[in-house]
């Protein structure tokens, strides 16, 4: 059963249809003792990173989130939810996340490393490119296009972290893990076969824990 996380700033509607879809058993909760029966946990993300981190220290779910990646258990993180992951962003301020994996959000620049100036927020299909072909939250997923929807992105400080990236004037870390600690900085719930196979592998995942 995966545990949707519900803080008040996630994309529950969209994520909870995708595992709807996919026939894997759900449910959504801002409540630990309710969250503590799932065998994998999801959280999503639309927003701020300091309004996230706020809002998940409201409901004391930050120490639960970090016992439960330090315990082993599957946990995936979409979009803003992949970037909380990290240890601060310097959105609004700088602010201290997860502390999950290394490495800090800052905002695109809009400039790329040649001088051309792009648009941010960064929004729209882009290809993956595979760094970790082999990890398990890529077993079987055709190559192919995400979506995305973002003005910050990740600075990943241990390269070893970073599995698909996509190129938007700059490299963009796409999916980033470390172990049982899942992130797509797309959505793959809005991602059609790409973003629907990673989903089925995170779900496989949850299942191997029961």
């Amino acid at each position: 059963m995966i545990g949707i996380i519900d803080y008040g700033m996630g994309n529950l509607h969209s994520v909870s249809k995708a595992l709807e879809r996919l026939e894997y058993p759900y449910f959504i909760s801002g409540n630990i003792s309710e969250l503590q029966k799932a065998d994998g946990l999801l959280l999503p993300g639309v927003g701020s990173f300091r309004d996230g981190m706020t809002e998940l220290e409201k409901a004391d779910l930050i120490p639960f989130i970090q016992e439960w990646a330090q315990s082993g258990k599957p946990l995936l993180g979409i979009c803003l939810g992949m970037q909380l992951l990290f240890e601060k962003s310097e959105e609004n301020g700088t602010t201290r996340g997860l502390t999950l994996l290394k490495g800090s959000v800052e905002k695109l620049t809009g400039v790329s490393p040649t001088g051309e100036r792009y648009k941010v927020p960064h929004m729209g299909w882009n290809e993956l490119r595979y760094g970790k072909p082999d990890h398990p939250i890529l077993a079987g997923v055709p190559k192919g296009h995400v979506y995305f929807v973002h003005s910050y992105a990740v600075r990943v400080s241990d390269e070893t972290d970073l599995v698909a990236y996509a190129d938007y004037h700059e490299q963009i870390p796409a999916v980033v893990t470390r172990d049982n600690v899942w992130g797509t900085q797309f959505h793959p719930e809005k991602s059609s076969t790409v973003g629907m196979a990673m989903l089925r592998n995170f779900a496989e995942q949850v299942e191997g824990e029961k």
